[in-house]
């Protein structure tokens, strides 16, 4: 590491900006602040303050404002800032890398230089993994070549495949998995950053040093690392007493397995991810004398069928379907939505397209027999950590039922579920880069009518009218979202964040959904449209600081 990076002499102001309830981000002068700010509320922990999110500049403070007001924990947080940094230098990862990158020529094009010579100052330096975000195993690469600052794309890619080297701002940095992403890719490593076969899953950690080779003229080499097998991957639990099975004959749109996420997991690049629409999955659990964050099957736009086997209790939630229930004699029935309905052997249920909402939920009484991975039965799609997808042929054991599990009767949806066509209102909460933006966008962000297109997923909602215009068209350094931030790339389309959202990212966010709001986002389908609501002003508090 370059410790002389950290030492600052620079003036020590703080602002604190909205994100939603319980959750601000506070921006500082540089990494190096940054980075001291976050060791010193490590040291010395603050009561009521959750999940801490570093980035470039940035800290991402979750906080329960029961325990602890906004204004406290600002008197807190400007009390500790502005301490220096000094650490011992971490190990040294090489990274060989083939530097035939889509956007190479263009980063050439504009630092002014040749292709050779990006090559040649990339691989000059040793840089210091300063932060994880974004995904699992992306690591913030600092202290770079200057010269080699260039901005993200103006527009990101819907797909980057896996090990893609990029550039974005002061940054290098490496794709893990396949995934969007807005970087500039000159070159690709064929080096596994995350696996969670190996110990720790991530190549790439805080305070690790890194240096690329370039591949055209390096000797090969290997990289020593520490593995072992991870206990957490095999599809189902092993011992566990079954009472039931369920075989999947026919699959529509992909099927997941769904709970309540994996929170608390962000030092390592890993979102917490879970159900869209987390009421409707509660709902489905409830019904069948589940504990509410069971596994559940997430199925969009229904078209799943499945043969049982043994006896089940089933209930569907979320989007309303139609059931059909095919007995052993070929006798038909109509199962309800939103009630637990009792399956026999043989049955064979389809689950029709809903005629408004996206996503519904199926339980079973006793839970799904699937392993969880990292703790959570949840599939992150942008982090590819999770169950695998559900496929044709599969047979999912049924866990047999728990005794003194209390049993919910059906409850009114929460939400009228939106339909194509329609417009839906969505609260949000300004900040916290609404002040990047001309007040003709803010107002044009609020008062038209967004529409959801076709390039949408667990990661986000894309949405297409009148662009937004920025007044600040300097380049983000990266720093934490959240599920429902808005963020606006350089086109001005703005992309709405879902449950797979990155940890990170580099564009501004405008506004966030307030939380309320989060499970309608997740029902909305294509060729709805949605306006924004705000519910606050955008109003953020700078302290003042020192010289230092």
């Amino acid at each position: 590491m370059q410790a002389a990076a950290l030492v600052r002499s620079r003036d020590t102001s703080m602002r604190v900006l909205p994100v939603a309830a319980g959750c601000v981000l506070v921006e500082l002068a540089d990494l190096g602040e940054t980075l001291a700010l976050l060791k010193a509320m490590h040291g010395d922990p603050i009561a009521g303050v959750g999940e801490i999110i570093p980035a470039a500049r940035t800290l991402l403070v979750q906080f329960d404002p029961a325990e602890i007001s906004l204004d406290a924990l600002t008197d807190v947080l400007a009390s500790r800032r502005g301490a220096d940094i000094e650490e011992s230098p971490g190990p040294l990862v090489e990274i060989p890398v083939r530097y035939d990158g889509e956007d190479l020529q263009e980063v050439a094009s504009l630092i002014g230089t040749t292709v050779e010579e990006v090559v040649r100052r990339h691989c000059g330096r040793d840089y210091l993994v300063a932060f994880t975000g974004f995904a699992p195993g992306f690591a913030y690469l600092a202290d770079g070549d200057p010269r080699l600052a260039v901005p993200r794309r103006t527009s990101p890619r819907t797909h980057v495949p896996a090990g893609s080297v990029g550039l974005a701002g002061a940054f290098s940095g490496i794709y893990p998995k396949a995934s969007p992403g807005g970087w500039q890719l000159i070159g690709n490593t064929p080096l596994t950053l995350f696996d969670l076969d190996r110990t720790p899953a991530s190549l790439l950690q805080p305070g690790y040093r890194v240096r690329f080779r370039d591949m055209a003229i390096s000797a090969p080499y290997e990289i020593a690392q520490t593995t072992r097998k991870s206990p957490v991957k095999a599809a189902t639990r092993k011992g566990a007493a079954t009472a039931a099975a369920m075989e999947i004959t026919i699959i529509g749109l992909p099927v997941l397995f769904q709970d309540l996420g994996r929170p608390g997991q962000s030092h390592h690049g890993i979102g917490r991810s879970g159900a869209m629409d987390r009421g409707s999955l509660r709902a489905a659990n409830r019904l069948v004398g589940n504990p509410d964050g069971a596994a559940a099957l997430e199925i969009v736009l229904g078209g799943l069928s499945f043969r049982i086997s043994g006896r089940a209790v089933m209930a569907v939630s979320g989007a309303p379907l139609a059931i059909t229930v095919t007995d052993g004699s070929g006798a038909r029935i109509s199962a309800p939505h939103n009630e637990a309905f009792a399956l026999d052997e043989g049955d064979r249920v389809t689950l029709a397209a809903p005629a408004a909402g996206m996503r519904s939920y199926l339980a079973m009484r006793g839970g799904f027999d699937v392993a969880p991975v990292l703790g959570s039965a949840a599939t992150d799609t942008l982090g590819q950590i999770g169950p695998p997808t559900v496929l044709p042929g599969d047979v999912i054991p049924i866990l047999a039922k728990a005794t003194g599990t209390a049993i919910s009767l059906p409850q009114p949806p929460a939400f009228e579920m939106p339909r194509a066509g329609e417009t839906v209102m969505l609260d949000v909460v300004l900040g916290p880069r609404t002040d990047w933006f001309t007040q003709d966008a803010v107002s044009s962000f609020l008062w038209q009518d967004w529409t959801v297109t076709a390039q949408s997923s667990r990661v986000g909602i894309r949405l297409q009218g009148e662009p937004l215009e920025r007044q600040n068209n300097g380049e983000l350094p990266s720093e934490a979202t959240v599920h429902g931030a808005v963020q606006v790339p350089a086109s001005g389309q703005p992309v709405l964040f879902l449950a797979d959202h990155p940890i990170t990212g580099g564009y501004p966010v405008i506004a966030n959904v307030a939380r309320y709001h989060l499970d309608l986002a997740g029902q909305i389908p294509v060729g709805a449209r949605i306006r924004f609501n705000a519910i606050s002003r955008f109003a953020p508090r700078t302290i003042p600081g020192k010289h230092i």
